[in-house]
């Protein structure tokens, strides 16, 4: 009996472990195929953008947190931060980093008008992605002989993260009525978004280390994270080269 249940952990483990690869693997593709657009806005959260006049906190709120959690590159990211991050203490100071830096230029960038190109931005945005994963393989120590800090390295990454939406509200007709408010509403709803997918991320993440082949699946998942953050950035940069001439 005893061995019966010392094996239902690591069997659930596994199934756990098979299902969080599964989930990944969908996400990759979905990432490469670039059917997620980066930071993309829906054409009936643009009308509303749009339209709307005056303050309006809750819509805004809602659409930051719908932003995060439908954000693949987001989401890639924030996976690989915290791929080998085993305490709560650690994960709120790298998540803090990343918000810091997005928060910082969602608001700046779109206030101020800052522009840059977008397809650049998310083309950086998805070079993020496939950093973090070549760090979690420890290549910058073999290759390189040193590790960048990673601490600064999500703080920079998450001014890209946030300038990269900046740029795709740039392109729509914001009424000044209201402009700050609504932004900082938005930029409440993204942390919340973030949160709930961090969450999510965390709980898939904790089950997936029970498993015995962790070790070895981690390597394979960074990977194909590696992978799909150039793909991401070929995407971008293809946009960015075939429109030039338009």
């Amino acid at each position: 009996m005893a061995v019966s249940d010392s094996s239902t952990l690591p069997g659930r483990a596994s199934r756990a472990a098979r299902s969080f690869g599964a989930f990944a693997a969908i996400v990759a593709c979905f990432a490469a195929a670039g059917i997620a657009r980066a930071h993309g806005v829906a054409e009936s959260d643009q009308a509303f953008i749009e339209g709307a006049t005056g303050i309006n906190i809750a819509p805004y709120m809602y659409l930051g947190a719908k932003h995060m959690v439908t954000g693949y590159d987001h989401l890639l990211f924030l996976a690989g931060v915290v791929f080998f991050l085993y305490r709560m203490k650690d994960v709120g100071i790298y998540v803090t980093l990343f918000a810091i830096g997005h928060s910082t230029t969602l608001l700046v960038g779109t206030i101020f008008n800052i522009h840059a190109n977008p397809y650049i931005v998310d083309a950086i945005i998805g070079l993020s992605v496939a950093y973090k994963a070549f760090d979690n393989l420890d290549g910058f120590t073999t290759v390189f002989g040193k590790r960048p800090d990673p601490k600064a390295a999500v703080l920079v990454f998450g001014l890209f993260h946030g300038f990269g939406l900046a740029t795709k509200l740039q392109d729509l007709t914001l009424s000044q009525d209201g402009l700050v408010p609504n932004l900082l509403a938005f930029n409440v709803g993204v942390e919340l978004g973030q949160f709930l997918a961090l969450a999510v991320i965390l709980i898939a993440m904790n089950l997936w280390r029970f498993s015995p082949s962790f070790q070895r699946s981690a390597i394979l998942a960074n990977a194909a994270l590696m992978c799909a953050g150039f793909v991401l950035v070929g995407y971008q940069l293809t946009g960015y080269f075939t429109t030039q001439g338009v």
